[in-house]
């Protein structure tokens, strides 16, 4: 990235962070293309803008007034399941029914944030909500008198290292760290587990361990887990010897630990959820930036065994981004398209399947995604949760906002929705991490 003199002269002379984040705010391009455009299986993909430095237009992190929600969807009602959390940023529901919150943020990761772009990037996360300590735990909810609002709370497991992604296999429960899957017994009805994890796997991370949030989710017949590990750069700049084994899906097996990598190609992939017509495994994946307000797509896909979807090389199949170098034309050949764009910068994190939902009808097949939301496009994308229909295993329409009003009019951020699952009863649960909410959508009686 190329940053103009008078920018890099504000930052040597003193300038205050918060001037420099406003003469920033105030640059970069305008998207020419409604958001709707980048939706859907054929996106619109135009030219790549390249500008002297990256549009930077954060939501600042508010906080929901008291009395305040989200809209849900017509239909359906929606409360606040869990208030004064630190950071909720993931949930799994155990067959009980009680509710695993990840309260998480990002580990210390002291080469990501030098320089001047490292340290803009800071400022950037700080402002939209996302510079605070990690919690490192997880907590449970219990909501034992059923009436959509937990009554119970209690730290599950602590002393973590920003766990995000969490599955019960049996008597096991797996937590995917930032740098390890780790393995806790547990108990059905177990509100505390003490006993001290045993290390499954390793996964990418280091001073760097740019996308650090690392979920998992288990195969249909429990011998495998399946976890997502982002690139450590936007598009390799830092080359390719600091991607080792990421920007990938990997296989691992649960009981020798032994892992190959399932995908390739994917930048950031984060929500993972098995689809039950076909049974294919699908991911919901955050591209790359500084291409403009109308590129790149993020998208929803299946995800085939042993599939390259691009990444650093390309983009939407043979798409080449010419900011990587050396080129891999033999790799670009053998890309796959994603199923379904889910538009610019719109930063889809969660992704639940429907299977067994309570929600209205027109929630009945399909995909929930949790899109977190842009900080490099202007206007705003993303910042809510929606609904992808599928019909034979497939995306089929439009989405439907199931979520909404996250934003203020002025921009701020209420709240960014993050993981979504849905809880024993057929409602959706949904991870604020700017409110420190968990919000909870049923059909409205």
């Amino acid at each position: 990235m190329r940053w103009s003199s008078p920018h890099l002269i504000a930052v040597f002379m003193g300038v205050s962070s918060s001037m420099v984040m406003l003469t920033l705010s105030a640059c970069g391009d305008m998207a020419t293309l409604p958001i709707s455009a980048g939706i859907g299986p054929h996106p619109a993909l135009p030219a790549p803008r390249h500008a002297l430095f990256p549009t930077v237009n954060f939501a600042t992190a508010q906080g929901w007034s008291p009395g305040m929600t989200p809209q849900s969807a017509p239909g359906t009602q929606v409360v606040a399941f869990a208030r004064g959390l630190d950071h909720p940023r993931w949930l799994y529901v155990l067959p009980n029914g009680d509710v695993l919150v990840a309260e998480s943020n990002a580990p210390p990761k002291p080469e990501d944030g030098k320089g001047i772009k490292g340290w803009l990037m800071g400022l950037v996360m700080k402002w939209a909500g996302a510079g605070v300590p990690s919690a490192n735990r997880i907590t449970l909810l219990r909501d034992s008198d059923g009436d959509g609002v937990a009554d119970v709370r209690s730290v599950l497991l602590d002393g973590l290292n920003s766990p995000i992604g969490m599955a019960l296999v049996g008597n096991d429960l797996y937590i995917a760290n930032s740098d390890a899957i780790v393995r806790f017994p547990y108990a059905a009805g177990d509100t505390r587990i003490s006993a001290r994890a045993s290390k499954v796997v390793n996964l990418p991370a280091g001073p760097i361990n740019h996308h650090w949030t690392k979920n998992l989710i288990a195969s249909p017949d429990g011998s495998k887990l399946y976890v997502t590990v982002g690139s450590n750069s936007n598009v390799a700049e830092r080359g390719m010897e600091a991607e080792v084994e990421r920007a990938a899906i990997w296989e691992v097996d649960i009981g020798s630990g032994a892992h190959r990598l399932f995908a390739t190609g994917l930048r950031n992939p984060n929500g993972l959820a098995w689809e039950p017509h076909s049974g294919a495994l699908w991911t919901v994946v955050n591209e790359r930036d500084e291409l403009g307000s109308d590129l790149v797509p993020d998208y929803l896909t299946s995800v085939r065994d042993g599939g390259f979807y691009g990444w650093p090389y390309s983009y939407y199949g043979p798409h080449i981004d010419e900011r990587v170098t050396p080129p891999r034309p033999d790799l670009v050949a053998a890309a796959i398209a994603p199923d379904y764009a889910l538009g610019p910068h719109t930063a889809p994190l969660g992704l639940s399947s429907s299977a067994g939902t309570t929600l209205p009808e027109v929630f009945t097949k399909g995909m929930f995604i949790g899109q977190h939301g842009s900080w490099n496009r202007r206007p705003h994308s993303g910042y809510k949760v929606i609904f992808v229909p599928f019909d034979k295993g497939k995306p089929s329409g439009e989405p439907v906002d199931v979520l909404t009003g996250f934003l203020s009019g002025d921009g701020n951020a209420f709240g960014r929705p993050v993981g979504v699952v849905l809880d024993k009863s057929g409602a959706l649960l949904v991870a604020d991490d700017v409110g420190n909410v968990v919000w909870r959508v049923s059909t409205r009686h």
